[in-house]
């Protein structure tokens, strides 16, 4: 598990060294929500050409599952719309990333309330969830936490994700650091 954190480590570092504009995703685990809107959004940057200027991950407020791979549900969801989640793994968040980071993104109202209390008072990071930049309506702000349901919950997740992902690259392509 070591060698795997130390690859983590240097391939974050290189990707950090390029990247203009820096992205957290945050739930409280970080095995389900924040995994699966962290790789959707390295796909969609992907597909907008924009993957190297921006850098992607995701964290949990609670460190319950540190180190471990994200659910095997969320993994599954995610695969079966071409996104991997595998290789990723659980950590929280840590006081630097509030100035690493030019977003954190939360998923949820519980969540976005424990970044604004945790976070220092001269942070540059604009804190907010993740929905507000969904394009369509789906009559919820928040991205609601699956772990306790059944895999259509997953899918919920994936649909509202993706939605929001979209809209936020488009708000990244009008960033004038990436342009």
């Amino acid at each position: 598990m070591i060698e795997r954190f130390k690859r983590l480590f240097q391939r974050e570092a290189a990707a950090a060294e390029q990247a203009r504009v820096r992205v957290l995703m945050v739930c409280m685990g970080n095995i389900c929500r924040s995994p699966t809107a962290e790789a959707v959004l390295r796909s969609k940057l992907q597909q907008a050409g924009l993957h190297g200027q921006v850098l992607v991950d995701s964290a949990g407020t609670h460190g319950y599952h540190t180190g471990e791979a994200p659910d095997p549900r969320a993994v599954a969801a995610g695969s079966r719309r071409g996104y991997d989640l595998a290789s990723l793994s659980a950590r929280p968040v840590q006081p630097d990333d509030f100035q690493r980071f030019d977003w954190l993104l939360a998923m949820d109202e519980d969540n976005l309330a424990w970044l604004q209390r945790k976070a220092p008072e001269a942070h540059p990071a604009r804190i907010e969830l993740l929905l507000v930049h969904a394009r369509h309506q789906h009559g919820q702000t928040q991205v609601p936490d699956p772990y306790y349901g059944g895999p259509a919950g997953f899918d919920r997740v994936l649909d509202l994700v993706e939605d929001a992902c979209d809209g936020f690259v488009t708000k990244l392509q009008g960033d004038p650091r990436i342009a």
